[in-house]
């Protein structure tokens, strides 16, 4: 297929996060369906149609407006491929490529990752490493779930992405507060996911996550972060590093369950983000998510490896054949600095780049006058205050450079 032609992305998301993806998917011809009008977006895009949410508080998606938009714009241009980034849009996507007849994720497909309790059933079923689990509807359910499989349990709800309402939870008294947390995570989102909450065995081991590509049910990854994770007993993502030659790449045992992971579900092509954690039984999937990754691991990815995952993201939507080759052979990392308490930002101060070996990013993200709070009263972007970006030969001296810039770090609050 050739490349002229344009490509439909469904959502933009904000613009620290996500701009680096909408900026390179521009350098081919795209056209932006959104739910406002664009501002920043505009640089990298070659036409736009607003579509208002369903429900703008709960980042609802309207679904048959966002298909009768696409079809309008498949009336008029070309359109060659459908993409997004955008978790509460995975759906809304597949629907507009089955519409228009293009390669994507089916509404299935899709489905089976954005419902939790689906991902469970089908992975359980293929016979892949997965935690017992449950849905249940009460703390009550849930104190009787957890005893079944052994304390400590995780409770979360089925359709929330960025560990937002994930809870460790160690004993039976601890669980009313744990179910609540996650009950009523799952009401900020989209209500075809709310209530209840999944119960599942507490899987332990090293977690990371890779950014892959599906063509014609064929699974390969472009890279892996390995995750930090912090501010227990939620389980907040604190930092990634992806190092472009990472073993992991091709072993055996990981790339099996990857690939079984996706035809278990039903992806065939498309972008998705995998979460693995590995267990004294293999390698466990955590969720499947039907798109790239969050909190700029793809950026990373690409800084330490050269592949430019929303490039690839737009030839895979147009079903052009992607066989990613890194380019550079190095270790970057990110790390994101949290308050100590809750509190109203007076003051940061951090490193400047190049002030620290192998500081090569160092940002404040919010004002001065933000509000912070930390789980479960907030989560990534309601909680942080800075990211910090180190790169290195190696991931454990990359690991370590990242250690001395978050410790020059630091942050004033007006608590109250």
């Amino acid at each position: 297929m050739t490349t002229d032609g344009l490509t439909l992305v469904v959502g933009s998301g904000v613009q620290r996060y996500r701009e680096y993806l909408l900026s390179s998917a521009g350098q081919r011809p795209v056209w932006l369906l959104d739910a406002t009008e664009p501002t920043w977006q505009r640089a990298h895009i070659a036409g736009h149609t607003v579509v208002p949410q369903r429900d703008a508080a709960r980042m609802t998606p309207d679904v048959p407006a966002l298909v009768a938009a696409a079809r309008e714009v498949a009336a008029a241009h070309r359109v060659v491929g459908v993409m997004s980034y955008d978790e509460t849009l995975v759906v809304a996507t597949a629907h507009i490529a089955e519409e228009l007849g293009l390669r994507g994720l089916t509404v299935a497909g899709a489905e089976n990752c954005r419902n939790k309790t689906r991902t469970r059933r089908l992975l359980t079923g293929a016979g892949l490493v997965q935690p017992r689990y449950a849905h249940v509807t009460t703390a009550a359910e849930a104190r009787v779930a957890a005893t079944d499989f052994g304390w400590p349990v995780v409770v979360k709800p089925r359709g929330m992405g960025a560990s937002i309402g994930v809870v460790r939870v160690p004993d039976a008294a601890a669980m009313d507060a744990a179910f609540t947390t996650a009950e009523e995570a799952s009401r900020g989102g989209n209500p075809d996911y709310e209530g209840g909450v999944l119960v599942e065995e507490m899987l332990t081991g090293p977690e990371i996550s890779i950014d892959g590509a599906v063509q014609d049910g064929g699974y390969q990854p472009l890279f892996i972060a390995h995750k930090s994770l912090g501010l227990e007993p939620y389980f907040e993502e604190t930092g990634h590093l992806v190092s472009s030659d990472d073993p992991l790449l091709t072993d055996p045992a990981l790339l099996d369950t990857l690939e079984r992971a996706h035809r278990a579900l039903g992806l065939q092509d498309g972008m998705t983000h995998t979460e693995i954690k590995f267990t004294d039984r293999g390698p466990a999937v955590v969720e499947v998510n039907a798109r790239l990754g969050g909190d700029l691991i793809p950026y990373i990815g690409r800084l330490a490896s050269g592949i430019d995952p929303a490039r690839v993201a737009v030839d895979v939507a147009a079903g052009i054949p992607v066989r990613p080759v890194p380019t550079r052979k190095t270790s970057v990392g990110i790390r994101f600095c949290y308050p100590p308490e809750d509190g109203t930002v007076a003051a940061a101060s951090l490193p400047g780049p190049g002030s620290l070996d192998g500081l090569v990013e160092a940002e404040q993200i919010v004002p001065a006058g933000a509000v912070l709070r930390l789980p479960p009263r907030g989560y990534a972007n309601l909680c942080r205050y800075a990211l910090l970006v180190c790169e290195a030969d190696g991931p454990a001296d990359c690991s370590d450079r990242l250690d001395a810039a978050q410790a020059a770090a630091d942050v004033r609050l007006e608590l109250g």
